[in-house]
C-alpha cells in the first residue's frame, strides 16, 4: 500500500518506524547529494546525512504543511552541512590556496567547451573547503553574499572574494581538461 506523504509525515511525528524508513528511502538520495556538495569527501557527507535525518526526525513536528516539505528538508540539509563545515574549520585551520597560484584563465577558453555534470562536479569537489562552500551556497543554492556572510559569520567581501577565486579555480581546471581533451 502506497502511503501519502502527509501520512508518512504524521507517522514520523508519532515516531513510527515504518514512516521513518519510507521518508528516508524517498529523500535520502536528494539530501545526500546536497550534503556531498558541501563535504570534503563521501564519508563526511554520509556523516552529515545521518545528522540531517536525526534533525528531521526530532523536528518534523514543527513542519505544519504550509510550505514545500522538500524545501523544508533541503533547508535542514544545507544548514546542517554548514554547521558541519564550521566545526571542521574550527578543528583544522585549513591552508588556503596561495593567491599567487592563480593565473586568470581566459574565460572564453574555459567555457567554450561543453563539460559533463560529472566533470563540473569533480572541479567543484576539488575546491578548497571555503571556496566550495561559498560557491555552492551562491551558485547552486541561490543565496546572496549578505546571507552567506551571516550564515558563515564572515565579511561580505570575504564571501565575494572566495566566490571569485572559486570561479577562477574552476575555470583553470576546466581549461586543463580542455587541453587534455584536445591532445
Amino acid at each position: 500500500m502506497k502511503e501519502k506523504m502527509e501520512d508518512i509525515i504524521r507517522g514520523c511525528c508519532a515516531r513510527e518506524r515504518w514512516a521513518q524508513e519510507r521518508l528516508y528511502k524517498q529523500y535520502s538520495g536528494l539530501l545526500y547529494a546536497i550534503c556531498l556538495r558541501y563535504a570534503k569527501n563521501k564519508m563526511d557527507a554520509q556523516d552529515v546525512l545521518q545528522e540531517v535525518f536525526v534533525k528531521i526526525y526530532n523536528h518534523i513536528h514543527t513542519y505544519h504543511f504550509d510550505g514545500s516539505f522538500e524545501g523544508w528538508l533541503r533547508r535542514i540539509a544545507v544548514n546542517t552541512s554548514i554547521t558541519f563545515y564550521r566545526k571542521a574549520i574550527k578543528k583544522h585551520l585549513e591552508k588556503d590556496i596561495d593567491d599567487g597560484v592563480f593565473e586568470v584563465a581566459n574565460e572564453h577558453d574555459a567555457w567554450s567547451q561543453e563539460f559533463s555534470m560529472e566533470e563540473m562536479h569533480t572541479c567543484i569537489q576539488q575546491l578548497p573547503q571555503g571556496y566550495k562552500t561559498i560557491f555552492n551556497l551562491y551558485v547552486i543554492e541561490g543565496y546572496k553574499h549578505k546571507e552567506i556572510a551571516e550564515m558563515l559569520s564572515i565579511d561580505i567581501n570575504t564571501s565575494k572574494s572566495q566566490l571569485s577565486r572559486a570561479k577562477v579555480h574552476i575555470q583553470n581546471e576546466l581549461q586543463k581538461m580542455n587541453k587534455i581533451m584536445i591532445v
